[in-house]
């Protein structure tokens, strides 16, 4: 496919007329987008601009729009789903997905050696060497050429339906391609999606730059992610996912592993064949796990070991199976980096949040190369659930980049002079209240201006999604904050061109530019003030639910938290966090200030007060197939109305409408005496109400 018009299809829109022209077109394009992911994904080797393939991508997508009959589910179109699932369904592998046999020394190795060349006959061997990823296994079935599933491996027998988030993994395709090797009507592929370990950091950061919980792994990272209801969330993790292995194959003709590894990179899919091997012998395959052990830190992702396979397929079935693992493969792990030492203090940081984290203080031990003089402890509730205290001897370790972590105490070396520790109840820094949520999983200092976390919320402050003041990111912040020029939110509104157009990196006109940005932005929008305050869990879509409840920045400080709690999607979390935020006396001083500095507020999505919507406050639970919607057409047409949408059936539940094949939530329905609707019932309801 090496034609310019292959590459670029010469495609123009206004000459489309009619449904054969469009259908040519969407198949070059589709032949086009195809390639063009293969290239950059599998190859990593581009040959046209990111705007080229934007351009491409749009002009498949106007024209599926204007012929929907030309709709394919496996369109590069297709990559997100725009329903949320009320639970993953399960799928049964078509062969068990067995682990493989872990060992861990290289007389281990040499046992399996001689047990292989004995069942066979052979004198030697050969082997190929993989990475063992650290991540979650998943399951890929293509027919003719078309995705149509992906599992989890669940418990090897039956895993998760994830296909609509695999989707989403760019790096996956969802039709393969075949120039020589031609592709096999059905095929079963075992893969690892993972996330790397630079991409990991980076969303750590994110989650705590939004007051979520941090993940404690890359490979939980990856497992959560693909494990979300609403794939439009998988769809923002940093997936990448690596193929390894046939598990079934229709009409096979290979007759060695590394002939399937080169025919996954032929058919488009991600193979790693630059840290996978060939190797001759045994000896071979050992020098290849000494190799992998000393770079496992410079690779991009986490693996804990290398795994041994025998390369001859036919040899492979000869060995067959054990109950659990099959005997032509094992998987040499790493020696884990642990150490013990003592856990000398535990110390208390406030990040940029105002989120409270424990910090392990240890005597200084070497673990992996690397000197670990700290940990983190997660939170009070990771403490208590591991009981951890001050003065144990505790099991250190650490993996890659990620924070060295306390895996637990040793409790047999207590001489009872250890002490718990307990969350304090006021910031360390600042000496204001601590929230602490009720599963002790988050702690948080409430005032807006603690030193600890002002810096980070003045960036928070000047983003994009919120106040949008254009030319005020992370390092002039640090740099205005650093020579003394702002010190809270409120003085940014009192800088002049003279205190900045002497600084480095500024001058006459980017100075004035910043303060042209900045009095522009005093025209806001209350739901983008409301997210560029930082309170506590209140996102960009929970100061948008405030302000469509409240018309003024006034009505939300006075607002109780019964108030509070009686909006849907606002639990008694959020509401703590909310009225401890507005009877904070430096948080009112704040704003005070930005008032004074000529801050307006418009409300643009304010709605309760204007009119009182047909189904305002009720609850609807939908369950089954409808016809006539999908679900979340069907969710928007209520949502419209007033009434909120929930995934589980409660004796708050208004009503249940029930389509074609009812779950579980029908009988539960009944139970709990909530009025049923089936489609047609559901469909009158709608138009007499309007």
């Amino acid at each position: 496919m090496s034609d310019q018009k292959d590459i670029m299809p010469l495609i123009d829109l206004n000459k489309i007329d009619s449904k054969e022209t469009a259908g040519k077109a969407v198949d070059q394009l589709r032949k086009a987008i195809r390639h063009h992911n293969y290239r950059y994904y599998v190859l990593d080797d581009p040959i046209i601009s990111d705007s080229e393939y934007d351009e491409l991508m749009q002009m498949l997508q106007t024209l599926e729009q204007q012929y929907p009959e030309l709709l394919d589910p496996n369109s590069p179109t297709q990559r997100v789903s725009g329903e949320v699932k009320e639970e993953l369904g399960t799928v049964t592998h078509p062969k068990p997905m067995l682990s493989l046999k872990a060992v861990y020394n290289d007389s281990e190795v040499y046992n399996f050696d001689e047990t292989c060349k004995k069942s066979l006959n052979e004198k030697k061997i050969e082997y190929i060497a993989e990475p063992k990823y650290d991540g979650l296994s998943i399951e890929l079935i293509y027919e003719n050429g078309n995705l149509i599933s992906a599992a989890t491996r669940g418990d090897g027998y039956t895993g998760e339906d994830v296909l609509s988030n695999i989707k989403t993994i760019r790096e996956i395709p969802l039709k393969l391609r075949s120039e020589q090797i031609p592709i096999p009507p059905k095929i079963a592929i075992r893969g690892e999606v993972y996330i790397r370990k630079d991409e990991f950091n980076t969303l750590n950061m994110q989650r705590e730059k939004e007051g979520e919980d941090q993940f404690a792994n890359p490979r939980n990272a990856a497992a959560g992610s693909l494990r979300q209801l609403d794939s439009k969330i998988t769809a923002k993790r940093p997936l990448h996912i690596f193929l390894y292995e046939i598990l079934q194959c229709e009409d096979s003709s290979f007759e060695t592993h590394w002939d399937e590894l080169l025919a996954f990179k032929e058919w488009g899919l991600k193979v790693n064949l630059q840290e996978s091997y060939k190797c001759k012998d045994i000896k071979e395959a050992l020098k290849c796990y000494n190799n992998m052990g000393e770079k496992r830190d410079d690779l991009p992702y986490e693996i804990d070991g290398v795994v041994f396979k025998v390369n001859d397929l036919a040899d492979r079935e000869k060995l067959g199976f054990r109950q659990r693992d099959p005997r032509w493969a094992i998987a040499y792990k790493f020696k884990p980096r642990q150490g013990t030492t003592k856990l000398e203090n535990i110390i208390v940081q406030v990040g940029r949040t105002g989120r409270l984290t424990p910090v392990a203080i240890l005597k200084p031990v070497r673990i992996g190369g690397v000197e670990v003089s700290r940990a983190s402890l997660h939170n009070q509730s990771e403490i208590e659930r591991k009981d951890i205290r001050i003065g144990d001897t505790v099991l250190v370790e650490r993996a890659g980049d990620v924070i060295p972590y306390v895996v637990k105490p040793i409790k047999d070396n207590r001489d009872g002079s250890e002490k718990r520790f307990i969350m304090p109840e006021n910031c360390p820094v600042c000496n204001s209240k601590v929230i602490m949520s009720e599963d002790k999983k988050s702690a948080r200092c409430t005032n807006m201006n603690c030193p600890a976390q002002v810096r980070e919320r003045i960036i928070h402050f000047t983003q994009k999604t919120a106040m949008n003041i254009q030319g005020l990111g992370g390092k002039k912040v640090s740099q205005l904050m650093d020579a003394h020029i702002i010190t809270s939110i409120s003085s940014i509104f009192e800088l002049k061109k003279d205190d900045v157009k002497n600084l480095e990196r500024f001058g006459e006109k980017s100075a004035q530019n910043l303060i042209d940005e900045i009095e522009k932005s005093k025209d806001q929008t209350l739901p983008r003030f409301l997210f560029a305050l930082g309170i506590p869990l209140v996102g960009e879509h929970l100061a948008r639910v405030l302000a469509e409840h409240y018309q003024t920045l006034s009505d939300i400080r006075f607002a109780s938290k019964d108030e509070l709690l009686s909006i849907y999607e606002i639990g008694p979390e959020v509401a703590d966090s909310i009225t401890t935020f507005f009877s904070q006396d430096e948080n009112l001083l704040q704003i005070e200030k930005l008032k004074e500095a000529g801050l307006t507020l418009e409300n643009p999505v304010y709605k309760i007060g204007e009119k009182k919507l047909p189904l305002d406050g009720l609850k609807f639970v939908f369950t089954g197939t409808l016809l006539q919607w999908t679900r979340s057409e069907a969710q928007k047409l209520i949502e419209d109305l007033g009434a909120h949408a929930t995934s589980s059936v409660s004796k708050e539940t208004d009503y249940v409408v029930a389509g074609e094949n009812p779950g579980s939530k029908l009988v539960k329905a009944r139970k709990n005496n909530v009025t049923i609707l089936n489609e047609e019932e559901f469909k009158n309801f709608l138009e007499e109400i309007q």
